[in-house]
């Protein structure tokens, strides 16, 4: 099979373009209640345009649940080069999981409700890269509980409940809200991490 042929960069950015605006249809509609129709009129593009630069459909979900899992796979590493006590580490995670949310609500709401409709190697895919970001966390939390910082527990259930507090605020989080990402984040620092803290890892 011959190499894929590069595109210009100009065709890469109509595409971003067309995937951030696809999320916002999606977080309106659903993704099984939008209609390629409705997403050619949102873009502004006859159908074999818009195919031109999504493929498909469902090719278009994923590239929306690669735009919020190359932010967070980002971040991870950030947090990883930064280095620190498993608490400073904990909550510079936070801090970027919740800028993201902020950042992109639409396409956090699509990865949060519509990652079912992916299928094959791109469901697969999706599972393997939400689970690298889940141990990066874990193992956050692993190294704390080791070192005596966090309180003996089962490292894959506190992660789960982290998971779920920072997740659910794309729900509510909003730009032009009362709280920013970061003063969430810090809040959310502090109750968590000071509930999972010995006295040795308590400030």
């Amino acid at each position: 099979m011959a190499p894929a042929k590069p595109r210009s960069p100009n065709w890469v950015t109509r595409r971003q373009a067309i995937v951030d605006t696809s999320a916002r249809i999606f977080a309106k509609s659903g993704y099984h209640g939008t209609g390629i129709a409705e997403l050619c009129d949102a873009n502004e593009l006859g159908k074999g345009a818009l195919y031109h630069y999504i493929g498909s459909k469902e090719e278009l979900l994923a590239a929306i649940h690669d735009r919020v899992m190359d932010e967070v796979i980002r971040s991870a590493e950030r947090v990883e080069q930064a280095g620190g006590t498993p608490r400073q580490r904990l909550t510079m995670a936070g801090d970027e999981l919740l800028d993201i949310i902020a950042r992109y609500p639409d396409h956090v709401w699509v990865f949060l409700h519509e990652f079912p409709a992916l299928t094959g190697d791109r469901a697969a895919q999706f599972r393997k890269r939400r689970r690298e970001y889940e141990r990066s966390i874990e193992a956050i939390i692993a190294a704390g509980i080791k070192s005596g910082e966090f309180r003996k527990a089962n490292p894959r259930l506190i992660t789960l409940a982290w998971l779920g507090m920072h997740n659910y605020t794309y729900l509510w989080l909003k730009p032009e809200g009362k709280f920013t990402a970061h003063d969430v984040a810090k809040q959310f620092a502090t109750v968590f991490i000071d509930g999972i803290a010995t006295d040795h890892g308590a400030e």
